[in-house]
């Protein structure tokens, strides 16, 4: 099964349009979204398509297969709106790996025990990282809408059949693979 896995997305209508776009294409198992979703935050410049009605219209379409995590950005009203409830940390079994995904604002991967999981995935920074650290790995797929130092805006698939995080950009080029066993 393929998951698919994204961050601060700050409002743009084009990356929710994406997010549609690649569930139709895939049919993913679930849709990770590590926060940020529909305000672009008070530091950062609104995206050119910045329309937070049209992404939360769009991520509606998606809400049955939606993992949220709350960003810094993100509000009660946000929760509202999409329907879900948004969370400030989740951990998620994927066969026989555990994954431990949040924002980044409030935990980081110096915060916890590895014993218990495999992967600390997080958003927050808008810098995409498939890093592996003794036995586990540090995965951000970067910013769909306002990526920082890297100028590709990015996200990931994760296939568990493969056991492969593959990282992309929005023209479905593909930047970087990392396998885990």
């Amino acid at each position: 099964m393929l998951y698919l896995i994204a961050s601060d997305i700050h409002g743009s209508k084009g990356a929710s349009e994406l997010l549609v776009s690649l569930e139709t294409k895939y049919n993913f198992k679930k849709i990770i979204l590590l926060g940020d979703i529909g305000y672009s935050g008070a530091r950062n410049i609104p995206p050119f398509d910045y329309y937070p009605i049209s992404v939360y219209e769009n991520l509606s379409k998606l809400k049955h297969k939606l993992i949220v995590i709350k960003g810094n950005c993100d509000s009660r009203v946000d929760e509202f709106v999409l329907g879900i409830k948004f969370r400030n940390k989740f951990k998620i079994n994927i066969k026989s790996h555990v994954f431990y995904l949040t924002h980044g604002d409030l935990y980081n991967e110096n915060d916890f025990s590895y014993e218990d999981l495999d992967c600390f995935i997080y958003g927050h920074t808008h810098v995409y990282k498939l890093e592996k650290s003794n036995n586990h790995f540090v995965i951000n797929p970067g910013s769909l809408s306002l990526p920082k130092i890297n100028k590709e805006k990015t996200y990931i698939i994760y296939d568990d059949e493969r056991e492969v995080f593959s990282l992309f950009d929005i023209n479905e080029n593909l930047l970087n693979e990392m396998k885990i066993c």
